[in-house]
């Protein structure tokens, strides 16, 4: 796929691992998709972690805020969402019912962006791009491809997100949610009853590989757990959702 030079508003721009352990997140997750970590210094005593694959930045990771800890928060991913303001539409979603976590502040040399929750409880983030555009490469192997709302109230969070980013949703087969971004089809969100009952709602994010028996199988060896699957759909691929060793869970997928 050729190299992303700049996101468009309402699409996914960047995927950001919260873990407990940063280094064997990092070697985990470069074992597992080829990726390259590289540390840049964040903070006093901190570093953000780029990933690259084949030169090119795909990921993040970092490691968990205080404040995350103390409230409990196991690790996790953070998904971002660009748009042309950061402020406008931080307080847009507060009107729409969602509610701003933090923001809206700058990230030097990189661009601006809020932290969210959607009026069901699902975090997500909003990104101003600058120097930083965020993904310069997707749907791809090793690459982000896709990403799935959790929500108990599918049709609520679609009139969210749809007043927030403009995104349309076309119903699919068993009730699923397909999410359009303009012309580009970006996520979904599955029917309440595929959900699990004690999860609170976040979303998914999905990383693309060429085999995902094969990289499942390499997961749980590396010490994550496999939580659904390999599990094969036909006319659309094959999808597995993994814990990480420190717990953050994501999902292979293998298209058809």
């Amino acid at each position: 796929m050729p190299q992303i030079d700049m996101p468009t508003p309402g699409a996914f721009s960047w995927i950001a691992l919260s873990t407990s352990d940063q280094n064997a997140a990092n070697s985990f997750y470069a074992a597992l998709f080829g990726w390259d970590a590289q540390d840049r210094p964040m903070g006093p005593g901190g570093f953000y972690t780029m990933f690259r694959l084949h030169g090119r930045d795909a990921a993040a990771a970092y490691a968990m805020m205080p404040d995350e800890k103390a409230a409990g928060i196991p690790p996790h991913w953070n998904l971002y969402v660009s748009v042309t303001s950061a402020d406008e539409t931080a307080q847009l979603a507060s009107r729409l019912g969602g509610k701003i976590c933090a923001g809206s502040f700058d990230i030097p040399d990189a661009g601006r962006m809020a932290m969210l929750f959607d009026p069901a409880g699902a975090p997500f983030a909003i990104f101003q791009p600058a120097r930083h555009i965020g993904f310069q490469v997707a749907a791809e192997p090793g690459a982000f491809c896709w990403a799935d709302l959790n929500t108990p109230e599918p049709d609520k969070a679609a009139g969210f997100y749809g007043s927030l980013f403009g995104w349309k949703t076309t119903p699919g087969d068993s009730g699923y949610l397909h999410i359009a971004n303009g012309d580009e089809y970006i996520g979904g969100i599955p029917p309440a009853s595929q959900r699990h009952p004690h999860a609170p709602p976040h979303w998914l994010v999905y990383i693309q590989v060429t085999d995902c028996a094969a990289s499942a199988s390499q997961a749980a060896a590396l010490g994550a757990k496999i939580q659904f699957g390999p599990a094969f759909t036909a006319n659309v691929g094959t999808l597995a959702v993994i814990a990480d060793p420190q717990g953050a869970v994501f999902a292979l997928f293998q298209p058809k």
